[in-house]
């Protein structure tokens, strides 16, 4: 029966993770795992809710190791958690705060220490084991669980690896220090932080830093060489606070295209490149790019994408089925495309094609927009006619000034068909906190209430 390590096995004295500039080894990660699952129910399917990178990682490998899986829903809402109830009848949580209450029956983490053994054995875990169970929202809202079977996610995280670590000028990851804006909970932040510590020999530091300050702060501890793991719209952030940054190695991106222009001011202010990593919920991350040096993503090694504009379909490596992505891609070869928008994203005004999120990618690249996302009302107006709006973060700029500057940088970068009709200053938008996105239903709610409130001031004078 074919099985793969727990854990990547070449040092188990090395880092693992660290927590307040004090190393936790490979030994005693194992040590803590087996802890752990000697607490958790004979059967069931964890929801991690633990909020230290580290504790997750070892719930993981705790529920693995009695048979279980990890459960990924894309929140943790009072009525999420009520679904999976429905769907995961012996659904538990797994907490690390006293006072956290979850309507689910619970396992708290254990704060008594376990001491290392001086020798670890490593627990091998079926290549047909499911490991996870990422969720999705339905076009019902309903949770569509997505399982990754952990064969699969060890070639995953093995090509990353590899991948990132030739962006580095390195033979492997052993030694990287991994620090996330993005939580362990999210499969982005599940893939490129905690399966890079367990499959690829990284570190983590446990923390999830949030505010600019605090993010240098620990980038500035975190023992070199380092790495980044954020989202666009963290990273413009830290990059528009002003704050002193410290150098890193390499800086790694997801969950929305990032300009070129964000990208080569990422590049100068940490000393280091930046990558963006390429992925959706079926298949797992696929492909990367430096995104200073072209648009173009390089399929992971043995993964190739075929296509013919309007789906595309990835096949090899760790997605052995033909799986159809989740967007619309520009197949330049069997290993290259460019991203060209989500399927589900796509809109047709005047008999021209785009995508919302190729729109926000030229948006945002217009100099005084710190943020912004454009909006397609679904209420046909009384002309028939569908006029795209745009709400903008652009705290220095009078409204006058950022209608006039939107719609001129906008015509210098699409067809004339997708220029705002109009421009809705606000004070930020409703982004996620742990991802940077913006939930579509979330986001249309709130943008209805923006528009109410906007028809409701007094016109900008001229």
């Amino acid at each position: 029966m074919s099985s793969a390590p727990l854990i990547w096995a070449d040092d188990l004295g090395a880092p693992f993770a660290w927590r307040d500039g004090q190393a936790i080894s490979r030994h005693q990660y194992l040590a803590d795992v087996r802890q752990l699952a000697a607490l958790l129910p004979e059967a069931g399917a964890m929801l991690n809710l633990t909020s230290d990178r580290y504790r997750f990682a070892v719930g993981l490998g705790a529920a693995m190791l009695r048979g279980q899986s990890s459960l990924l829903p894309p929140n943790h809402t009072p009525d999420m958690i009520e679904r999976l109830r429905g769907l995961f009848p012996m659904a538990y949580a797994l907490i690390d705060h006293p006072s956290f209450e979850a309507a689910l029956p619970s396992v708290h983490y254990p704060t008594d220490a376990v001491a290392a053994p001086a020798q670890s054995e490593v627990p091998h875990i079926n290549h047909e084991a499911l490991a996870v169970q990422v969720l999705t929202s339905g076009s019902t809202g309903a949770p569509v669980p997505h399982a990754k079977r952990w064969g699969l996610l060890t070639l995953s995280a093995q090509s990353e690896a590899r991948r990132l670590a030739h962006f580095m000028g390195r033979s492997s990851l052993a030694g990287v220090t991994l620090l996330a804006t993005v939580p362990a909970q999210h499969m982005y932040g599940f893939e490129s932080t905690v399966l890079l510590a367990l499959l690829g020999g990284a570190a983590i530091e446990t923390g999830r830093p949030f505010y600019p300050a605090d993010i240098a702060a620990a980038l500035a501890n975190a023992p070199r060489p380092r790495m980044l793991v954020t989202t666009p719209f963290h990273l413009k952030s830290l990059l528009d606070s002003g704050v002193e940054l410290p150098p890193i190695d390499l800086t790694l991106c997801a969950t929305a295209p990032l300009s070129p222009q964000l990208a080569a001011r990422a590049e100068a202010a940490l000393s280091a490149p930046l990558v963006e990593i390429y992925g959706c919920t079926e298949t797992g991350q696929v492909a990367t790019r430096r995104t200073t040096q072209g648009a173009e993503w390089q399929a992971f090694d043995g993964l190739y994408i075929t296509g013919d504009g309007d789906s595309a379909v990835a096949q090899g490596g760790h997605v052995p089925q033909a799986t159809t992505l989740a967007d619309v891609l520009d197949v330049v070869s069997p290993t290259s495309f460019r991203l060209l928008g989500r399927s589900n994203d796509l809109i047709n005004i005047a008999g021209k094609r785009s995508s919302l999120g190729h729109l926000n990618y030229h948006l945002n690249t217009i100099e005084g927009v710190r943020d912004g996302a454009f909006w397609l009302p679904s209420d046909e107006p009384a002309d028939g006619v569908v006029r795209l709006v745009a709400f903008v973060v652009a705290p220095d700029l009078s409204p006058r000034e950022l209608s006039q500057r939107v719609a001129a940088g906008m015509r210098q970068r699409v067809d004339a068909a997708f220029v705002p009709r109009r421009v809705v200053p606000v004070p930020e938008l409703p982004r996620a906190p742990g991802t940077g996105k913006l939930p579509a239903d979330a986001f249309r709610a709130w943008a209805e209430r923006m528009l109410a409130a906007a028809s409701q001031r007094p016109p900008t004078p001229e």
